[in-house]
């Protein structure tokens, strides 16, 4: 394991610096710049205009512009934002926890609800409740996540007040009441296309599992219902789902952006689209580089968790 664990880790360092070429290129070639934001203004010349670009490096190759960024990054240095001159990890560092939060809440509310519905659903198989759960993920998959987001705030925060309509906390309370009651309306939003994925996932590896040797062997023996759902079922119909969990992290990343705009939720998915408004590379491309690691790191787990639960697997 320890040789193909390096081998998978060379290939994603090899990943990593083609995704930063790409995504460097792509949005160093994009109409505008950062000198959009100074050229709106109708005092500033052009020879203030090539002034700034020279301070910022950006009068020179794109090429060299990539090394000395990618060299930069290698040294800790992730550059500093065009916007307010902070160093760009600094600026993600503020915002990660409250995408941490938003996600790792989503997460665990979508494995237990999605697990939940799924395991039923395999268990009542072609009933009303399967009918409507397979209708409801469909629906789940099929809508925006940003108009969910916007029903949620109209039903819940404009016509019923329950919930706040957006924000991290309320503005001198911060306390951890308030902290909860502002993430559950983006939290159950971001949720809801994570847990139509794991019901359907849960529910066609349950399908497999209850239909195996050993599970009918297990009820011929006299073995209680329970028991050979939860001790023999449910146990193994768990291993795809651990693949399941890191190929979702692409997913996940993706809804909270979506979920943190619609709840101007202070967290990276906001300030990812801020920074491109601003044409702000150096955030753009931290938020970049921090979230295919993410994606990366996550995927390499779920190959190595997936090894450890099941012993008969050999990664070579």
């Amino acid at each position: 394991m320890g040789s193909y664990f390096l081998r998978r880790l060379g290939q994603a360092a090899l990943l990593l610096v083609v995704v930063s070429m790409i995504g460097f290129a792509i949005l160093h070639l994009a109409p505008g710049g950062p000198l959009a934001q100074y050229a709106m203004h109708g005092n500033m010349s052009q020879e203030d205009l090539d002034r700034i670009a020279a301070q910022l490096g950006l009068d020179r190759p794109l090429p060299v512009q990539y090394a000395d960024w990618f060299l930069r990054m290698l040294g800790g240095n992730w550059g500093t934002s065009y916007r307010d001159g902070q160093p760009v990890l600094h600026i993600i560092g503020a915002h990660l926890g409250a995408t941490l939060e938003l996600m790792l809440t989503a997460t665990l509310a979508a494995m237990l609800l999605g697990c939940w519905i799924g395991i039923l659903g395999a268990i009542r198989r072609y009933s009303v409740f399967d009918y409507l759960a397979t209708i409801g993920a469909m629906v789940a998959l099929s809508v925006p996540t940003f108009w969910f987001g916007l029903v949620a705030i109209f039903v819940f925060s404009v016509e019923l007040g329950w919930l706040p309509a957006g924000n991290r906390e309320t503005i001198g309370d911060g306390s951890l009441p308030d902290l909860l009651h502002h993430l559950i309306a983006p939290a159950l939003v971001l949720a809801l296309v994570e847990t139509a994925i794991w019901s359907r996932f849960m529910r066609s590896s349950m399908l497999d599992v209850v239909g195996q040797d050993y599970i009918r062997t297990a009820r011929a023996k006299g073995l209680p219902e329970w028991r050979v759902l939860s001790g023999h079922a449910f146990r193994n119909a768990l291993l795809p789902m651990i693949t399941v969990a890191g190929l979702q992290l692409p997913t996940l990343l993706g809804g909270a952006l979506v979920t943190e705009t619609v709840f101007t939720w202070p967290g990276m998915g906001r300030l990812f689209l801020d920074s491109i408004e601003y044409r702000d590379y150096p955030v753009v491309m931290g938020i970049l580089m921090f979230s295919a690691s993410l994606v990366l790191i996550g995927n390499l787990l779920a190959d190595m968790l997936y090894a450890v639960a099941d012993p008969r697997i050999r990664l070579g």
